[in-house]
């Protein structure tokens, strides 16, 4: 099984090198690494470059924003399973894709982990533990969903059911997890491992303004899928998400 990781970035010179050694550091061998750049201007085109004979594919050209450049990094791969990895998060171990891969068959589409969150000054400092081991496709009404860059996601999904919506700020990943799981039944899998670390301040989880417009375009996801769900319906999982803040991987993960 071949697997396509993508990694879009823009002027990240302080974080990709971390992002890039992490996927060539994988002990499973058929990989095709793609890098999509944004027509970066600070040094992350040297850095980029240092790697260019490991690396299958590079661009760099301006692009419409971060899924249109996720877009452009799936039309180019050839893998049959396809995983998003940001310029500012990276890889637990060594072998994260090898041990996805044992999680696909002819009747997994979908496989997601494990993933924390890390200071961006001290990627030893765990700060969230985000795991949805009993995740099921329901629940994305309510504003759970797998964690994008611990998710992969057969090829074959992506050429049926579509890419990601450009026209969403924050929340393509969500409407994609809702097209897919929710409204055409994808099969999908867990495995209880940590996958990636993310460093703490995406623009996701950035402030109280990033929430709301984060939770608004939840509900216009659902809504343009046909998926009923309201701005009240994501506020029942608060206490669930002070629950998480509590937990801490374990020691062997």
């Amino acid at each position: 099984m071949k697997v396509s990781i993508i990694t879009v970035c823009y002027n990240s010179a302080e974080t990709i090198e971390d992002t890039i050694k992490s996927v060539l550091s994988q002990n499973y061998q058929d990989i095709e690494y793609i890098v999509i750049d944004g027509g970066s201007s600070d040094e992350t085109l040297d850095i980029i470059d240092k790697y260019q004979d490991r690396i299958a594919t590079i661009v760099s050209e301006p692009d419409k924003g971060i899924y249109d450049a996720m877009n452009k990094g799936i039309k180019k791969s050839t893998g049959d399973v396809v995983g998003i990895l940001n310029s500012d998060d990276f890889y637990e171990s060594e072998d994260v894709i090898s041990k996805i891969v044992c999680c696909f068959d002819s009747e997994i589409d979908v496989v997601h982990g494990d993933l924390i969150f890390v200071k961006s000054d001290n990627l030893e400092k765990v700060t969230r533990f985000y795991s949805l081991p009993n995740f099921k496709p329901w629940k994305l009404r309510f504003g759970w969903m797998p964690p994008h860059p611990a998710t992969f996601i057969k090829k074959s999904v992506y050429d049926k059911y579509g890419l990601y919506k450009v026209n969403y700020r924050i929340s393509a990943d969500y409407e994609a997890f809702v097209r897919f799981l929710f409204v055409n039944k994808v099969s999908y899998k867990h495995i209880s491992k940590i996958l990636v670390r993310m460093r703490d301040g995406g623009v996701s989880t950035s402030g109280l303004k990033s929430s709301m417009t984060l939770n608004k375009e939840i509900v216009r996801a659902c809504c343009e899928n046909g998926v009923y769900t309201n701005l009240f319906f994501l506020t029942l999982k608060l206490p669930f998400k002070l629950l998480e803040l509590l937990k801490r991987p374990k020691a062997d993960d």
